[in-house]
């Protein structure tokens, strides 16, 4: 029956989930071998992908590939990089490799805390409850103490906690707002643990105080914050501005950065241009977080508020030119880890980890927006000389051809031909044609 609703999904096996889909389609039997084909072929792998998620009846593969050269505060990394948009590892090991010769990219992480809230409602007089804080902060650290206690000897745990008001923007709404050191750990599972904890123990204060009885206390949400301003880092590179001389032929190393800081200007004051200059840069951040296992849709919703902190959608970037000197820099929110949940558990997460050279969380924050200052270097000196679309296609070139199911004898001869042609999809369609019809 048209448009009923599935029930027990989720009971079935894997192999039943799979030919239940495979029957929706056209060739059941196709489909169904296609999906399979997929599978690991280690058992005991593919048991673990199949436990990340829910109703899993196969992968997903996605390149990985490796940024080459890219040298921060003076030590040289190769960094693994997970996506499937044409270009964006080869801008970053371009870019890498540029700045390798004049120095390298520098960073550091400005600052280390997250942060999570318990949302509650109370229809009582603010300063009736925030008159005794400090006994509730008190009695609420003792309460999440079995669960701080391995975080606090890592040098992490709780950072401070204080009440705020916010019945100005909803009626009668409160926060308890608490600030976290998770150390290399992401945290999310700990930070929720201790704000439940929390909620807990605040339910539980008000309830046992005659002087707050009359009023009412509710908790709506306990959860942590995807935001996080005070987990900041920050990458840039700089060099003498006559040492751009030679990046385009067709103009002087001042026309270049005089047009470059357009270009990061104009991403300051129009949001259309501004999304697609982030966008770049997450591109890159994306791709190394992905290879690590972590978050990156946390971490780009959290960089987009961060571009949106002043009242307008703003590139992430800052330029700044003084005493003939060019420095262009990121800074960025950040929360990444390097231990816990899939960087601990998938093979390839742990293998990028080694490759890096098991980076601390702030370690790898560095590295990570150096990938995405890298790819947005590359994106606007492309952009600002020879355009964005000559490279770009050329790295798109074999997706072209594989959409028109070349040959690797055929690839061969357009790889070489589109060396000194402009590549779009109409020129390798007339090119494959001619070259068939002989």
């Amino acid at each position: 029956m048209k448009n009923k609703i599935l029930t027990g999904f989720s009971r079935l096996s894997k192999t039943q989930k799979l030919d239940l889909i495979a029957a929706q389609l056209s060739d059941p039997d196709d489909v169904a071998a296609t999906l399979r084909s997929f599978w690991h072929p280690q058992t005991e792998i593919q048991k673990l992908f199949d436990e990340f998620s829910e109703n899993t009846i196969t992968n997903y593969f996605f390149p990985y590939g490796i940024a080459p050269n890219v040298l921060i505060n003076g030590r040289m990394h190769m960094v693994p990089m997970v996506i499937e948009e044409s270009s964006v590892i080869a801008a970053a090991a371009n870019s890498a490799k540029y700045w390798a010769a004049k120095g390298g990219f520098q960073a550091e992480v400005l600052s280390f805390i997250k942060n999570g809230q318990v949302h509650f409602t109370w229809d009582g007089p603010f300063q009736v409850l925030h008159s005794g804080f400090d006994e509730l902060e008190h009695k609420l650290r003792k309460r999440t103490a079995g669960i701080t206690a391995n975080m606090e000897q890592r040098g992490g745990g709780v950072i401070g906690m204080e009440l705020i008001d916010l019945s100005h923007k909803l009626p009668h709404y409160y926060q308890l707002s608490v600030k976290f050191d998770t150390r290399d750990s992401m945290g999310a599972n700990f930070i929720n643990s201790c704000l439940e904890e929390y909620a807990s123990g605040l339910k539980d204060y008000v309830e046992s105080k005659a002087e707050l009885s009359n009023w009412k206390l509710e908790i709506v949400m306990s959860i942590l914050s995807n935001y996080t301003p005070e987990c900041l880092v920050k990458v840039w590179v700089e060099s003498d501005i006559s040492s751009f001389k030679d990046i385009d032929s067709r103009m002087s190393a001042d026309d270049f950065v005089r047009r470059f800081e357009m270009a990061v200007n104009i991403a300051k004051v129009d949001v259309n241009r501004a999304v697609t200059h982030n966008k770049g840069i997450f591109n890159g951040i994306d791709a190394v977080v992905l290879a690590t296992g972590n978050d990156f849709r946390a971490i780009e919703a959290s960089g987009h508020a961060w571009a949106a902190r002043n009242g307008q959608y703003q590139g992430l970037t800052d330029i700044k030119l003084e005493n003939n000197r060019f420095e262009y820099s990121l800074t960025l929110p950040l929360s990444i880890g390097t231990v816990g949940g899939l960087t601990s558990l998938h093979p390839m997460a742990k293998l990028s980890l080694n490759l890096l050279k098991d980076p601390s969380a702030e370690e790898l924050m560095q590295i990570a927006a150096v990938v995405g200052l890298a790819n947005n270097f590359s994106a606007l000196k492309s952009l600002t000389t020879r355009g964005i679309q000559l490279g770009h296609m050329k790295m798109h070139l074999l997706n072209i051809l594989n959409v028109y199911k070349a040959t690797d004898y055929e690839k061969a001869l357009a790889v070489e031909y589109f060396k000194h042609h402009k590549v779009s999809h109409k020129a390798v369609d007339e090119f494959l044609t001619a070259l068939r019809n002989k």
